[in-house]
């Protein structure tokens, strides 16, 4: 099979390189892609969000599938796209149609779903500038901190957790007056806020039949112990202890088989990836959010657990047949440690050399904001390379992850050090 991956993240790159390991792979193209996904494939000069530039690439190509990585084209329907035009309608495309991508494009959509089939959440309400001062209203009815939540996408970073009423109302100005998010926040959603630990699950689905990936805990805060501002990830755990089978059981039957459900009840054929967040409060599991792509960085921790064939599964997806594929999980841990750029999430420079990549051993340097100038490897984003190791234990691969961190050079560069801390 030839085929087109969109993206150029740390999921990409792991994408790029389970994909490589299957015996289906004809030729592998990337677009953009980064300076690790070189190792695997061609890089392409093509944003994932120019239907008419992937359209022409792929009918130049002969490619037979295109797996999207992220977000955006999913709810802009590029899957609806390849459906709607005579020359791409047979070509398989790996990420949910734009009816199915609404559970991660609009909270607000997501929320009604989770309670019209019964999915334990936190209660919620939406608004609109026009009803702000009944959002006003509703945020007195709750205990703080309290939860807002931008309705559209804000590249994960539309949740504000105010944690006084007086916060809580200036956000929900900005959000909806001064529009923070831009068209994101045209409405918001305000919910009550859940005390637990949380958890990313992930399913594949063809639509009908699904199959449960490794779960993993990814570390959201720039600071350690879990402070400072929100990022995309500091890193990533997988297995996780406390997601053990008792409550993996709860989390399929009152959250993954209603979502299911659910979205045959609506007539959404669903083929690819859904991402779970759910918290765990006092060992029952209540749904956060949907994604409808992997998460990043749990990316690089759950693709390297997963044995089997992706290509094989993938097809599954595309032709319905997920049922009849078998998936075999390894036993191992794996972890993932994310090293970013100085000033990460807030202003960064690009551009600085990357060097010691060479000396790695024992871990998989995935990376995520890289590219490659004058035969150097150089920063290109906020978070730089994901480091991810296995081990028996937790302790054994973050050993392996913060050796082989400290290896890497480049200005600036800072990550976690209690990456997976808690969970020993």
């Amino acid at each position: 099979m030839n085929i087109l991956l969109l993206g150029s993240g740390g999921r990409e790159h792991a994408l790029a390189w389970k994909m490589a390991l299957s015996e289906k792979l004809g030729s592998l193209f990337i677009a953009p892609g980064n300076a690790g996904t070189l190792e695997y494939g061609e890089n392409i000069n093509i944003s994932p969000t120019d239907f008419e530039a992937v359209k022409k690439f792929v009918l130049e190509n002969e490619i037979n599938m295109v797996v999207v990585g992220p977000e955006e084209p999913l709810v802009k329907g590029i899957h609806d796209f390849f459906l709607a035009d005579e020359k791409l309608k047979n070509i398989s495309v790996i990420g949910p149609k734009k009816d199915g991508a609404q559970l991660e494009g609009s909270k607000d959509f997501s929320k009604q779903f989770m309670m019209k089939y019964y999915i334990p959440t936190a209660k919620y309400k939406t608004f609109t500038k026009e009803t702000i001062s009944d959002a006003f209203a509703f945020l007195q009815t709750l205990s703080p901190p309290y939860v807002l939540k931008a309705d559209g996408l804000a590249s994960g970073k539309g949740v504000v957790i105010p944690h006084t009423i007086e916060e809580a109302k200036k956000e929900l100005e900005e959000m909806l007056l001064n529009e923070r998010f831009g068209n994101a926040s045209e409405k918001v959603v305000i919910e009550e806020f859940l005390t637990g630990i949380e958890v990313s699950v992930f399913v594949l689905t063809d639509g009908k039949n699904y199959k449960i990936l490794p779960a993993a805990k990814d570390y959201k805060r720039i600071g350690e112990g879990d402070t400072g501002l929100n990022t995309g990830g500091m890193g990533a755990v997988s297995p996780v202890p406390f997601a053990d089978s008792t409550f993996m059981i709860k989390v399929e039957e009152e959250i993954i088989k209603p979502t299911i459900i659910g979205l045959q009840t609506e007539n959404i054929t669903y083929k690819g990836f859904i991402f779970f967040g759910i918290i765990n409060v006092g060992g029952e599991p209540f749904l956060i959010e949907y994604n409808c792509r992997m998460g990043d960085p749990e990316s690089e921790v759950v693709f390297p657990r997963i044995k089997s064939d992706i290509l094989d599964l993938f097809e599954g997806v595309a032709t319905q047949t997920l049922g009849k594929k078998k998936i075999d999980i390894d036993k191992q841990t794996a972890v993932t440690v994310m090293l970013v750029s100085g000033g990460y999430p807030g202003d960064y420079e690009k551009g600085k050399i990357i060097s010691g990549l060479d000396l790695i051993e024992d871990s998989i340097p995935f990376h995520a904001g890289t590219t490659e100038k004058d035969e150097k490897i150089i920063t290109n984003g906020g978070r730089v390379i994901a480091v991810t190791s296995y081990g028996k234990t937790i302790e054994e691969a973050l050993k392996k992850s913060f050796a082989n961190a400290e290896k890497i050079n480049y200005e600036g560069k800072y990550y976690r050090k209690d990456i997976g801390k808690d969970l020993i």
